[in-house]
């Protein structure tokens, strides 16, 4: 291998383009083998040896292996660098792999077993370029990695504070009724809450990083097209398993990902269970974003990309129209509001008894109709107060509107049998109208059908909504975010369309807490997870403000004045601490410290020889510090990053009995 590695570098250095200052360029060998370059396949023929390993006899025609050359080439001991010689000096080796940018084919792949993301986070300004691991483990190492793991730092935070938690509140099924928010890796959270939460959850809500390099939440928001997707395939897939036969999930995205997120999305809940691409209007089209309009159009919207588990049932969401239609302008008079409450009642009834049919017509007998100018006098309605009344009158304000001639038939019998000016007619499809008598019955389609103007002063909304504020969010919650902050009334508008009270609503990319808040101030059961450190803009800190009665964001609409509480906790950590020191650290001392602690307390690969390590400890130093870092992270065994909940007796952990206890409850 090493003469065959030596042989070739000796070969490609008498190709001058290949070379730059004596030194062999591996990227330009791949992009001319890529094109099949002729000097460069001429090149490989002149030698016996390249001729053999890199073509094939076919008929007594050589044909040129490119794929096999390239993977040759990108082998990490042709041409390595100090990390990748440091790595083969110590014997750690990296897996043999390809890039897909190194191939002309375009191919979406879905590694499930062998393939998990891990984030380990880091603050936005520190701009570090691999702040998600991508490693690839064994099916056994993946099934001990997302085992159930062990919480600590349990509190219950009410209006009075922080109090430690002495049980979690269970109906009379045993089910656990606190509200959650769980601090660490969201996706092995996700996989502790199966245990007590799966087929409990009706909404998930996530609101996940956009992968578009401009994100303020603190995740490196541009890594790779394909690790993105892996990293949402392995949390959608275990937040599926949490959701109700009934439930929906929600996901917030930009075009940046969301047609590739669908196809994702698809392959996962099933192409049937797509309900939704909701657009959302998200900014205006003015400032800044119009400048550059010649070449592109302004970015205003992003979508809710909406699946449901199995079945779904939303509540209608309706909205104001912007002004009355002139064309509601017949007062009924001698009526009152229960009555004309029961007609509507009955005309959506499609079980409707006889009985009732004549109740109705009992109660339209009674309708006497004058024009809203008429009622104005007649009740002294003054100017300034003119659309505070038609608003509260609608019900009782009407317009009438053309029918057609089977409705129109029905009419003609019906009036001359009841000999009554307003009345019900009941079409062969079992629909009921109100319609009034005094028309033309030489007419094909007369203007006889009511239509009350409560029932249209109203839309109903549909896949665009273009009317949530998303400006002036900054003081929400009294946290700040100064991009990527979602209004509450969006939240609001899901929560409503998709829960009844009491129900579960989940967000494992929580943010600031927008949905908790949310969920908090309607009187939902929700589940919060999020790994980053937001200081006094945490979730917590929101959540504090709402149960001491915030009066920001939608508090008002609902009426909110505070109270309730909250279970805090956090998934407790082992080789995540060294991550997070490693992450911290300044200089290359500090992670010569941690590296010894790491000899003595972590849980290290089993690809590690600490003595191979400490024997070439020069060529450690020589490597720079965000070498020395990547180093000492690959050398932490992921599985240990947290406690798993099996090993919770073990002593090494010094698990204490009270959080023992609380974990033995929360698992059941």
């Amino acid at each position: 291998m090493e003469n065959l590695l030596d042989n070739l570098k000796n070969l490609l250095q008498k190709d001058e383009r290949l070379t730059s200052e004596g030194e062999l360029l591996k990227n330009k060998v791949i992009e001319l083998a890529l094109k099949l370059d002729k000097d460069l396949i001429k090149l490989l023929l002149s030698d016996e040896k390249m001729k053999e390993v890199f073509f094939i006899d076919v008929d007594k025609t050589l044909i040129f292996d490119k794929d096999k050359f390239i993977k040759f080439v990108s082998n990490k001991q042709f041409l390595p660098d100090s990390y990748t010689a440091f790595k083969n000096k110590i014997g750690l080796i990296d897996g043999d792999g390809e890039f897909i940018s190194q191939k002309k084919e375009v191919v979406l792949s879905w590694p499930y077993k062998d393939c998990v993301l891990e984030g380990g986070m880091t603050k936005e300004d520190q701009k570090r370029d691999e702040i998600f691991w991508n490693e690839t483990l064994a099916p056994d190492e993946i099934t001990r990695l997302l085992d159930p793991k062990v919480f600590t730092n349990f509190k219950r935070i009410d209006k009075d504070g922080e109090h430690s938690l002495d049980e979690f509140k269970k109906d009379e099924k045993g089910d656990i009724k606190d509200n959650l928010i769980i601090k660490g890796n969201n996706l092995l959270a996700l996989h502790s809450l199966k245990k007590r939460f799966a087929g409990k959850v009706k909404l998930i809500y996530i609101d996940p990083p956009y992968n578009t390099g401009n994100d303020e939440f603190k995740y490196n928001d541009s890594f790779n097209h394909s690790s993105w997707l892996v990293f949402m395939k392995n949390r959608l897939q275990t937040a599926k398993a949490l959701l109700n036969d009934e439930g929906v999930i929600f996901v917030q995205c930009d075009d940046n990902e969301q047609a590739y997120l669908r196809v994702l999305m698809d392959e996962i809940f099933a192409r049937e269970n797509f309900v939704n691409c909701i657009a959302v209007k998200m900014a205006e089209s003015t400032g800044v974003k119009m400048s550059h309009t010649q070449k592109k159009l302004s970015k205003i919207k992003e979508y809710l990309l909406v699946y449901k588990k199995n079945k779904i049932s939303f509540n209608a969401i309706r909205l104001p129209k912007e002004k009355w239609d002139s064309e509601y302008r017949i007062f009924i008079d001698n009526v009152n509001q229960e009555d004309v409450a029961l007609l509507k009642n009955i005309i959506e009834n499609k079980n409707r008894t006889q009985d009732e049919i004549t109740q109705a017509d009992k109660i339209c007998k009674e309708f006497r109709l004058i024009s809203l100018s008429e009622a104005i006098k007649k009740y002294s309605i003054p100017k300034s107060k003119f659309e505070d009344w038609r608003q509260k009158n609608a019900w009782r304000i009407i317009r009438t509107v053309a029918t057609v001639a089977s409705i129109k038939k029905l009419a003609d019998y019906k009036k001359n049998k009841l000999k009554q000016f307003v009345f019900t007619v009941i079409s062969p499809e079992n629909k009921m109208y109100v319609v009034k008598s005094d028309y033309n019955e030489k007419e094909e389609q007369p203007r006889i059908k009511i239509i009350f103007a409560d029932n249209y002063l109203n839309i109903t909304l549909g896949d665009f909504w273009w009317d949530v504020k998303t400006t002036g969010l900054e003081s929400e919650g009294s946290v700040s975010l100064l991009h990527g902050k979602k209004p509450e009334q969006l939240i609001q508008r899901i929560v409503n369309m998709s829960t009844e009270e009491g129900e579960i609503v989940l967000d494992y990319h929580l943010g600031t807490g927008t949905t908790c808040a949310v969920a908090h101030k309607m009187g939902r059961q929700y589940i919060g997870i999020e790994q980053l450190d937001y200081g006094e803009n945490s979730a917590v800190v929101r959540l504090k403000n709402v149960i001491k009665g915030d009066q920001t964001g939608i508090s008002k609409s609902v009426g909110w004045q505070g109270g309730g509480d909250f279970v805090y906790l956090e998934l407790a950590k082992w080789n995540e601490n060294f991550v997070e020191k490693i992450q911290k650290a300044k200089t290359k001392d500090e992670l010569n410290n941690i590296w010894e602690t790491m000899k003595e307390k972590a849980f290290l690969s089993y690809k590690v020889d600490i003595k191979s390590v400490d024997k070439n400890a020069k060529d450690f130093e020589d490597l720079s510090i965000e070498d020395q870092k990547r180093f000492l992270l690959e050398c932490l065994d992921k599985n240990h990053l947290y406690v798993n909940y099996s090993e919770i007796d073990d002593v090494e952990y010094g698990v204490s009995e009270e959080d023992k206890k609380l974990n033995k409850e929360f698992y059941g």
